[in-house]
């Protein structure tokens, strides 16, 4: 299959990569560089950071106590502000669920009515997963002829390469090798893909994915019955080893309230969604208009959903389910989750580049969702380990520095949001699996809290990243999973 009139996809010339290549790597930056990432922090940014940081030294000198209490009372606002809009947009998530179709409807469709659809499926360093990938992209029922399958390798990913040609059978999957270049990460290789695509419809899965086999014909039932501003079709993710450890569950039940619940609650505002790294289905023309994905950036589906929202597009959630492998390893969980963090602040520092034209366009109270989400989200995961500090400090000798700085206007609020906090995070997990029938994941929702410390952690290690090395992609291993057979059927 070729991509466009001239291309061969097995025979590309030097030429041809270069130009593609380019383009991955440059094109946001060029077209809109206030929207790449490729600098984390623009000029007046960075000025503001270091007056910040300045003023806040200068302060602890002159006044240290006064700026402790001051600090801790702005801490426990943003935990205050953070906890009480998750509540609402799960609140709303109950309500709204996401979009439903039949299969009688999506296999009603016939092929005269399907659009040629692409999908990317970028693989690094995954020989173990690369087969039962392929095998999954080969159950997915839709047209052949008018579908593309473009298993993106990295030119110099020997193990992946040699892994997967022996696999490959279907007509409709092609392997296109990325040529090694900086920066080495997902969505410069999908950047890479989208310039040989020849979908209406493009859509991203990992290495490890399981999507559910009607998908496509879903989306674009839903396509057809959604208004036209919807752009973006997201499908929900779940893990296949939830029962594998009480990491996986704790894991599987975070994904569980996210998709099942807050993503939705979202998508019945205006709010910008972030994404999901996977099951994304856009389409084709908005993905060109926005200037497809950053390579810079290491959550490039998060980045991406807010800059349709900033376009006036929106992101509708479907009932439909790709099963992924959940982090059995807690390094391994760290070195994903820590990436996930430190690609948050980047977006956020994207965004934040030009807030009165952000406010414009998405309104003052999405703007202030969007600060409690993507900023707050791992600053409040770091936070939490100087407030488990000072509360295990108090416990062991009530030390009177710690009862100076919380004064009751402070240790009040501060007390609400531990108690109030806790409890509103108990309610959701435990609703979320009464609603899904996960009675199996009741001990990762009775443990969560402990799930908290790694959250922690890494948020710590996704900071210090993001000064260092703002750009590294860390790799996340896969292929640690037992089988999905032990898991129950509903997650199947």
């Amino acid at each position: 299959m070729s991509a466009r009139p001239g291309f061969d996809l097995d025979n590309l010339t030097p030429d041809q990569q270069q130009r593609a290549l380019d383009r991955a790597v440059n094109g946001l930056r060029a077209d809109d560089p206030l929207r790449s990432a490729a600098v984390s922090a623009v000029g007046w940014q960075r000025a503001a950071l270091w007056t910040l940081l300045v003023m806040i030294f200068a302060f602890v000198i002159w006044k240290p106590l006064q700026t402790a209490i001051a600090l801790l009372g702005l801490c426990t606002l943003a935990y205050v502000f953070t906890m009480a809009d998750r509540v609402l947009i799960f609140r709303r998530g109950l309500a709204t669920r996401p979009i439903g179709i039949s299969d009688e409807e999506a296999l009603s469709l016939s092929d005269d009515q399907l659009p040629a659809y692409t999908i990317l499926v970028p693989a690094y360093n995954e020989p173990e997963v690369v087969a039962d990938l392929i095998e999954a992209m080969a159950q997915l029922d839709y047209p052949a002829d008018k579908l593309q399958i473009l298993l993106l390798l990295e030119a110099d990913d020997e193990v992946t390469i040699n892994a997967a040609r022996p696999c490959i059978t279907s007509e409709s999957i092609t392997t296109l090798l990325v040529p090694p270049a900086e920066p080495r990460t997902k969505p410069k290789a999908c950047n890479y893909g989208l310039e040989f695509a020849t979908g209406d419809i493009v859509t991203i899965y990992d290495a490890e994915d399981l999507p559910e086999p009607l998908q496509l014909r879903r989306v674009v039932a839903a396509f057809r019955k959604l208004p036209d501003n919807i752009a973006c079709i997201q499908a929900k993710l779940a893990y296949h080893n939830g029962g594998q450890n009480l990491l996986t569950g704790w894991f599987t039940a975070e994904y569980g309230l996210w998709f099942g619940y807050l993503l939705p609650g979202m998508m019945g505002t205006s709010a910008p969604i972030p994404l999901g790294g996977t099951s994304n289905h856009l389409r084709r023309d908005v993905l060109d208009l926005i200037g497809a994905w950053d390579p810079f950036n290491v959550t490039e589906d998060a980045d991406l959903g807010l800059r349709i929202c900033a376009r006036g597009y929106r992101t509708a959630v479907l009932d439909s389910t790709t099963l992924e492998e959940a982090n059995s390893d807690p390094i391994n969980w760290i070195r994903q989750r820590s990436r996930w963090y430190k690609g948050y602040l980047q977006t956020w520092l994207v965004h934040m580049r030009q807030p009165g034209q952000l406010i414009r366009t998405i309104g003052v109270g999405n703007f202030l969702r969007f600060n409690l989400l993507m900023a707050g989200t791992p600053v409040v995961a770091v936070l939490n380990m100087l407030f488990w500090y000072l509360t295990l400090v108090w416990f062991l000798g009530q030390p009177e520095l710690v009862g100076a700085v919380f004064p009751w206007y402070v240790y009040f609020p501060a007390l609400a949001a531990l108690i109030l906090g806790n409890a509103a995070t108990f309610y959701m997990n435990v609703i979320a699996l009464r609603e899904d029938d996960r009675a199996d994941l009741l001990i990762p929702a009775l443990t969560v809290q402990i799930f908290f410390i790694m959250m922690s952690v890494a948020a710590i290690k996704g900071l210090y990243q993001l000064v260092r090395n703002p750009s590294y992609w860390e790799k996340t291993f896969h292929g640690l999973a037992q089988s999905p057979d032990a898991e129950p059927a509903e997650s199947r």
